[in-house]
């Protein structure tokens, strides 16, 4: 009997620590599932945070001001002219540099044209200023670097050699002239994709500028 006893008193024992350790275990899942939770939470908040962050950023990118306007209703054209400097060479030039410049020309400037004239729709103004002196082809050889209609169409003339050195100091003075717009962009403008684009211009066009430079030279 008092082992049987011993037994019986043992058992209850048994059962507290076999509850204990279940309990405990409930503990540990309990507290794994309130860390699973709270994790979830905690990644649905950086979500909220990351999205807001975003939309802050886009509106920020969206804000603009008149020097934003101003340059894409000028710079449209001014590529636009670039473009049409540059399909002249096919068929017209002669020098293998010449050639290439041009491909690189209608490569970087026609996308940029689409993406300024999109910022102009989204900002509702028109793509074109009412009026832009020297952008109408009329006047050229403004601080803008546009070329007259004579210009353009004594370019159209041109072949071999000839067209290439005109169409270097053409694209030298065009070229420069952007420059300079891009130059006060970058420094009155708001828009970030708008001054993005202006040191682009800046960077690009000024290595162009040294390429035709060298060309001219030796030609």
């Amino acid at each position: 009997m008092t082992a049987f006893t011993r037994a019986l008193r043992h058992k209850p024992a048994r059962r507290i620590a076999a509850v204990s350790i279940v309990a405990a275990g409930a503990l540990l899942l309990s507290a794994c599932g309130g860390d699973s939770d709270d994790m979830s939470g905690m990644d649905h908040g950086s979500g909220n945070s990351s999205a807001a962050a975003n939309t802050e950023a886009g509106a920020k990118a969206g804000d603009f001001n008149d020097a934003d306007v101003t340059f894409a209703q000028m710079m449209i054209p001014h590529h636009e002219q670039a473009l049409e400097m540059a399909q002249l060479a096919d068929g017209r030039a002669s020098d293998a540099g010449i050639k290439d410049l041009a491909k690189k020309i209608e490569q970087a400037q026609a996308p940029e044209i689409k993406t300024m004239k999109g910022w102009l729709e989204s900002w509702n103004k028109p793509t074109a200023m009412a009026s832009m002196p020297g952008m109408d082809h009329g006047g050229g050889h403004g601080g803008d670097g546009m070329m007259s209609e004579g210009d353009m169409n004594e370019l159209k003339a041109m072949k071999g050699t000839e067209f290439d050195k005109m169409f270097a100091q053409m694209m030298i003075e065009h070229h420069n002239g952007a420059i300079t717009m891009a130059k006060d962009e970058q420094k009155n403008g708001k828009n970030a994709d708008a001054k993005k684009m202006a040191g682009d211009i800046v960077k690009g066009q000024s290595a162009e500028v040294k390429q035709l430079q060298s060309i001219l030279d030796r030609l």
